[in-house]
């Protein structure tokens, strides 16, 4: 009896041994378990974990379309989450924080190098409908060492004027144009406007270096770096960029008639077509693109010389003068004149009707007045482009160009920066099926039960 009873307390005493390491195995796997999920959580960006971080609820935004794998590679094997697709809504609405917006909608707050900072630049911005598409396209530009004047027309909507300047009141280096025009397509109004902002620049505190102008449909190709280097380049470093030619012969009765602008609506012809003098100053017209990237110098010249005044004064009967008064002025003897310059300045990406099959292939969004409204399938095209910008893009038709094409531009800006790069910056986070971190706690889960069921069947023995 006595050995039986031996035998059995120390069959007693190994399954309490081995019943042991079974709980102290399990209580190491659940405390490495713990200590990862601790760690993982600490290692997030406080921004991103906290419940604030996706205010906009991710899951009202628009996913990326495959289509979009072109400029986001990963798009169609990887999840993105939006975090950002209600910037209209968010403006428009009541009880606007300044404290919180550059946060909340994703603003670059800091320089994001010496070289951008050492250079700031000046923008005009004409705006008259599509809030949406402005707000993103000057969150884009945005940088707080340049300053910027948006010229809202008077005839946009009340609402849609009270929502700019909530937006720009947030900003220090942001302002409305002291004075607004009633802009009519293809009148003295639209060149009126860039030269109110003109005005205002020079007062500013801001010592930029060149002036840029866009309109709000407008939305940029290049970072900030890449239009401080490309307008420092050897080429353009003490030059505006005016692109055009000496006027040709299809193209004169332009400034050969004169016309009259039906205020906020069309420009017509006065008369049966009356005859204009011959330009001030024996001025050879030029014709050219309305968009430019001016010196500082040139600025102060068309402000304050007697031949860029006459020659405004000359401009106001004739048709479309933006698309003459630049391009002329920086063909004589001016600060950064390019007389030389031609075609030359690759400004914004445009898809003409008329240009199809020579210099792009097709509009695969939809034409308005002949111009491109981009969609998805035309993004390859402005990319591999030298353009600083993209004309034009919508809210309503083929938004998601939009989107690709402004989470491709923010994903460049900030590869570039030397500054760190702070969370709320991101527009949106990818999310891949399997990261590192998902595979991680299913093999610690296996492990776990892996060790628990060699431990039973020790036991079991």
């Amino acid at each position: 009896m006595w050995p039986n009873w031996g035998l059995q307390i120390k069959r007693a005493m190994m399954s309490l041994l081995k019943g042991t390491k079974v709980h102290f195995l399990l209580c190491i796997w659940i405390s490495i378990i713990i200590c990862l999920v601790i760690y993982f959580k600490a290692m997030m960006p406080a921004e991103l974990n906290s419940p604030q971080a996706y205010s906009h609820k991710t899951n009202k935004c628009r996913a990326f379309p495959n289509d979009c794998k072109e400029i986001l590679p990963g798009t169609d094997e990887e999840t993105w989450d939006r975090r950002d697709c209600e910037v209209k809504s968010y403006i428009v609405k009541s009880g606007l924080q300044c404290s919180n917006l550059p946060t909340d909608l994703h603003f670059i707050t800091k320089p994001l190098s010496p070289e951008e900072e050492d250079y700031p630049l000046a923008f005009i911005v004409t705006v008259h409908n599509e809030l949406e598409v402005f707000i993103r396209m000057f969150r884009a530009i945005y940088m707080p060492q340049n300053v910027y004047c948006i010229h809202i027309d008077t005839k946009a909507p009340k609402e849609y004027q009270k929502a700019i300047k909530g937006l720009l009141s947030c900003f220090d280096n942001a302002f409305l144009s002291s004075r607004s025009e009633r802009v009519t397509y293809g009148g003295f109004s639209r060149l009126q406007a860039d030269l109110h902002c003109m005005k205002d620049l020079v007062k500013s505190k801001i010592r930029w270096r060149k002036v840029v102008n866009l309109c709000g449909q407008d939305f940029p190709v290049k970072s900030n770096l890449e239009l401080v280097q490309y307008l420092q380049s050897k080429e353009w470093r003490d030059r505006n960029m005016t692109p055009g030619i000496k006027q040709p012969v299809s193209m004169e009765n332009r400034t050969k008639l004169q016309y009259k602008e039906i205020t906020g609506s069309h420009v017509a012809l006065k008369g049966n077509g009356l005859k204009k003098a011959p330009p001030p100053h024996n001025l050879q017209v030029y014709f050219g693109t309305a968009y430019y990237a001016l010196t500082r110098a040139f600025v102060d010249f068309v402000l304050e010389s007697p031949i860029a005044r006459d020659f405004l004064e000359w401009s106001k009967d004739t048709y479309s003068p933006d698309e003459h008064y630049w391009v002329t002025l920086n063909h004589i003897k001016a600060p950064g004149s390019y007389i030389n310059g031609g075609w030359a300045g690759d400004i914004r990406a445009i898809k003409w009707r008329d240009q199809e099959g020579s210099v792009h292939n097709g509009c695969k969004g939809h034409y308005v007045r002949d111009i491109c409204v981009y969609g998805v399938e035309d993004l390859p095209w402005i990319i591999k482009g030298n353009h600083m910008f993209a004309n034009k893009f919508g809210s309503k038709i083929f938004p998601e160009a939009l989107d690709c094409l402004e989470q491709w531009h923010r994903n460049k800006v900030l590869n570039q920066a030397t500054t760190p790069i702070k969370p709320s910056w991101l527009l949106a986070t990818q999310r891949k099926p399997q990261s590192s971190s998902s595979k991680l706690f299913p093999l610690i889960r296996w492990l776990s039960l892996l060790s628990w069921e060699k431990t039973q069947l020790r036991g079991a023995g």
